[in-house]
């Protein structure tokens, strides 16, 4: 018996569509994190007073989550009947149009309904990371495969708040020696260029997973494709090799042909009738109703961080005296930063937290296992929060924004620490495939409640905080929350994952559906003898690479040479 490559020395990841769904999912990290350093300059362009800039500023990115999670759950249904790729273009395309709306928003409430009209259209975070495990079933292959989207989120995270900061305000800034001076629109819309400018990548994004990405839904992984078909006619004049169509099949086409999920599953009939849908107690079983939780408290305080920083990277110095100081609680005061500054500081954050995802997180997972990994980032996220107010304490320059930096960039390593392990251990705790879409569904709709609770509770929090001259009031909020949260870590059971779970009940089956695939009777084996008479490495022509192109005998046999 023949074995495939990918049997004989180990699953592989799918690095293609892997790296076509990064770029799918690229935009959103860039677009909605460049909002981050001119949200303060906006709410307060809108009339807003400074005080209660951070109030409103929770309250903007409250009502993105809200409506997200109340529509989470009917995106992760359709893409459990209609399939992955559409829903993932549909969310791409709603976007894209909130955003441009976004920025030329000139009133408060005209911001806030864009922002809920864009959470509600965009269901994308729970079935990106469907596709991911159902690309990547293999566990061994975890830990690196959803890392992948969190390293896109710090990518994005690097060049959005820098373009942010930069093209907000163009013609007060003189931004390129006055280039936008006499421009008028953007004189009336101060903060729609960096909303343009991820528009662009919004629009890459949404035709790059027209073109390119593929279905990973089982029943609907063979339905045809116009976007894939276009993609293949637009890029065929690059490929100086085009495959013939109409080519025989033979065991040599077993790994350029290596499904996105596992052969068990994957091989089986597309006319097989749809499984009957999954009902409640599929989907919230004990451990899946653990790992929601924790991923939601992780979600809150995670995010509401985020979303208060750059208020307090923008609330004025305040020099510490005897009537607004009275150590260690009372005490106020932030950076005195421009949005531009604001930017460069979460440049140097996403710079370094995506060095942090790519090269740390795989060698801590297979050190000490997710679940431990979890369970350590959980000790961190209080300490974090505790100290982050004090910063604003130390009058030396140097010192002041060192202390800072080393703050947020551990803060950076344990949310990527964080985020993919919660992902895993919630993948892994699902009973079957097919649920994946729904549970992750679930998993956007109670994520989106604790991102609206978050910011908006704490952005509360810091315009009383800072009235009474208590800044640390949000920040020990959160850290309270953080050790709420830190609970549901050790009831976690670390879960075998989907694809594991059927193998006892049709063992027969796939035992066939594996002899079928993977073996070939006489007569195809003396077919394939001849066709590989020309070649002249014979173990490169069952390398599997669906890319190389035909030589000798095969490339005779069809025409193409």
């Amino acid at each position: 018996m023949v074995k495939p490559n990918h049997q004989r020395h180990g699953p592989r990841l799918p690095v293609k569509q892997l790296a076509i769904l990064a770029v799918a999912r690229f935009a959103e990290p860039l677009a909605l994190t460049s909002v981050f350093p001119y949200l303060p300059e906006m709410i307060s362009s809108f009339g807003v007073e400074k005080n209660e800039i951070a109030r409103w500023a929770g309250i903007t990115g409250a009502v993105f989550s809200i409506s997200q999670s109340l529509t989470a759950v009917p995106w992760g249904k359709a893409s459990d009947k209609v399939g992955r790729k559409p829903i993932i273009l549909i969310g791409l395309a709603s976007t894209m149009c909130c955003f441009f709306i976004w920025g030329m928003s000139t009133s408060l409430p005209m911001a806030i309904a864009v922002r809920a009209i864009s959470g509600a259209g965009n269901g994308n975070v729970g079935i990106i990371r469907t596709m991911v495990a159902e690309m990547v079933p293999e566990r061994e292959l975890q830990p690196r495969a959803f890392s992948i989207m969190p390293l896109v989120w710090s990518i994005g995270s690097v060049f959005g708040p820098a373009f942010g900061g930069f093209f907000a305000r163009p013609v007060e800034r003189h931004l390129f020696g006055g280039l936008f001076d006499n421009v008028k629109f953007f004189k009336r819309y101060p903060f729609a260029l960096p909303n343009l400018v991820a528009c662009f990548v919004f629009f890459v994004s949404f035709m790059t997973g027209l073109l390119f990405l593929k279905e990973t839904l089982e029943i609907h992984r063979h339905r045809p494709d116009w976007g894939l078909a276009l993609g293949e006619k637009l890029t065929r004049p690059f490929n100086a090799h085009p495959r013939p169509r109409n080519r025989r099949r033979s065991f040599m086409d077993a790994e350029a042909s290596a499904p996105l999920l596992n052969t068990r599953s994957s091989s089986r009939s597309t006319t097989t009738k749809p499984a009957k849908p999954p009902g409640y107690s599929d989907i919230f079983t004990s451990q899946t109703i653990i790992n929601l939780i924790s991923y939601t408290f992780l979600a809150l305080h995670s995010v509401a961080y985020d979303q208060v920083l750059p208020v307090f990277l923008n609330y004025p110095v305040q020099i510490p005296d005897e009537t607004n100081t009275h150590l260690p609680f009372k005490f106020t005061g932030g950076f005195g930063l421009t949005s531009d500054k604001i930017g460069t500081i979460y440049t140097i954050y996403g710079i370094t937290c995506g060095i942090i995802q790519f090269f740390l997180f795989p060698i801590l997972c297979a050190r000490f296992g997710v679940l431990n990994c979890y369970k350590a980032a959980t000790f961190v996220f209080p300490i974090v929060y505790l100290l982050t107010p004090y910063t604003a304490l130390v009058q030396t320059p140097f010192l002041k924004y060192a202390f800072f930096l080393t703050i947020m960039l551990l803060k950076g390593i344990v949310v990527i620490v964080a985020f993919p392990c919660t992902t895993i251990m919630l993948t892994n705790s699902a009973s079957s495939v097919r649920i994946l879409g729904t549970l992750n569904g679930y998993a956007t709709s109670f994520s989106g409640l604790g991102r609206a609770v978050g910011p908006a509770l704490t952005g509360a929090v810091f315009s009383i905080g800072v009235q009474r001259d208590y800044v640390i009031a949000p920040w020990w909020l959160l850290a309270g929350i953080a050790i709420m949260g830190a609970v549901p870590a050790w009831f976690i059971i670390e879960g075998e994952g989907p694809s594991r779970m059927e193998e006892s009940d049709e063992e027969e089956e796939e035992e066939e559906e594996e002899e079928t695939l993977v073996s070939v009777d006489d007569d195809e084996i003396d077919r394939n003898v001849g066709l590989m008479e020309g070649v002249s490495d014979g173990e490169e022509s069952v390398s599997g690479d669906e890319d190389a192109p035909l030589r000798g005998g095969q490339a005779k046999k069809y025409g193409t040479m």
